[in-house]
């Protein structure tokens, strides 16, 4: 079973806590929660994959211990939910990882870069729970 750790970054003005476990040199799979959860709901099977795998479990913006901002300033839709996580992913030096969905998680990875010209290629492989 592997240590979870849980930690909170600045995405562009957004707090956004995650929790995440797992060597930093292994497969990556982004874990995205459904609605009306957060990461939370992903704390039985991180211990369970963490030997094999690292594992990021962010709270989307409003949700869990992320921040929660206020619509005068922030448009709750799915394309700018994906930009923060997509922007999430850049912070925190993702390059190459899987994304594992939930419910309200699934849009997102439609909406994320898999490269810009700002940054590195990146590759996000989406996977499906049968």
């Amino acid at each position: 079973m592997g240590t979870v750790t849980f930690q909170k970054v600045d995405v562009d003005g957004i707090g956004v806590f995650y929790r995440e476990a797992g060597p930093e040199d292994a497969p990556t799979i982004l874990l995205l929660h459904g609605f009306p959860t957060a990461g939370h709901m992903f704390r039985d099977l991180i211990p369970q994959l963490a030997e094999r795998f690292r594992l990021v479990a962010p709270d989307l913006p409003g949700f869990g211990q992320s921040d929660m901002p206020a619509r005068s300033v922030f448009t709750y839709t799915f394309e700018n939910i994906a930009n923060v996580i997509d922007r999430f992913a850049e912070v925190i030096g993702l390059r190459r990882f899987a994304i594992y969905v939930f419910d309200y998680g699934a849009p997102l990875p439609f909406g994320i870069r898999i490269s810009s010209p700002q940054s590195s290629p990146r590759t996000a492989t989406p996977v499906r729970k049968d």
